[in-house]
């Protein structure tokens, strides 16, 4: 089954996805955090805390951040929740390459690296993480369903994986605001930026078709999650979906 974010591609062309995604974000990683700041008003920060909270009674010693893009995440996910190892992946190298000099300004290179890996096959063996998570990556995922079932696969039995994914909210006021900022504030301010128009029409394309609420949550059931959740943030513009991997 394919779904809608999995068709709406940075670039036009007959390259794959995974291709387009990995340019558009090597040309957008040296303004990629001012402009998610900008972009998210700030909340993107405390949005991550709200996925760390979740993850902190169970304390994971090793964690798989997919997507990790600049690393944001797994820099907070260590100083919160003090792992003894957090492996970032990603695709783009040029974005790990800002979050490489930041882990190293922060002193946690002896806890952090990053590997550049293909989400949908990744090189970890079965069973090899404690937690798995993903922030605001998954709807570049060419394949979402082949993608979450890597994340299962390379979770440990009882581990738990945690994604928060950027949503369409769905009530008044805030899906009539939502999509004004969407339509015109996004691609304007990132075109400003960054210079690179397709990376910011392309982003509120894809939030606009990204499987979220039940949708999202059964497809983490199809993976093999049990106890797969989501709850939103900021009046549904964030969304979390959580989940966990069955002792067998």
């Amino acid at each position: 089954m394919g779904y809608g974010a999995e068709k709406v591609n940075p670039y036009e062309g007959e390259e794959k996805k995974t291709v387009q995604v990995r340019r558009m974000f090597d040309s957008i990683a040296f303004a990629y955090d001012k402009l998610n700041r900008l972009l998210s008003l700030g909340f993107d920060k405390g949005w991550r805390q709200k996925g760390i909270a979740f993850l902190k009674p169970f304390a994971p010693q090793s964690i798989l951040d997919i997507a990790t893009g600049t690393g944001d995440l797994a820099i907070a996910m260590q100083k919160k929740l003090n792992a003894r190892n957090i492996v970032g992946a990603d695709i783009s190298e040029g974005m790990m390459d800002v979050g490489r000099k930041k882990v190293e300004d922060a002193g946690l290179t002896d806890f952090i690296r990053f590997d550049q890996q293909d989400c949908l096959s990744l090189s970890y063996d079965d069973a090899s993480f404690d937690a798995v998570t993903a922030a605001f990556g998954v709807r570049n995922f060419e394949d979402i369903e082949k993608g979450l079932s890597e994340m299962y696969r390379v979770l440990k039995p009882g581990g738990h994986i945690m994604i928060l994914e950027l949503s369409s909210p769905e009530h008044f006021p805030m899906k009539q605001l939502y999509a004004i900022y969407s339509k015109v504030v996004i691609p304007n301010m990132g075109r400003l930026v960054s210079k690179e128009k397709a990376a910011y029409d392309y982003l509120p394309a894809s939030i606009k078709v990204v499987p979220q609420g039940k949708q999202m949550t059964d497809i983490l059931f199809k993976a093999g999650f049990s106890e797969a959740r989501v709850k939103t943030f900021t009046m549904g513009v964030c969304s979390m979906y959580t989940g966990t991997k069955v002792n067998k």
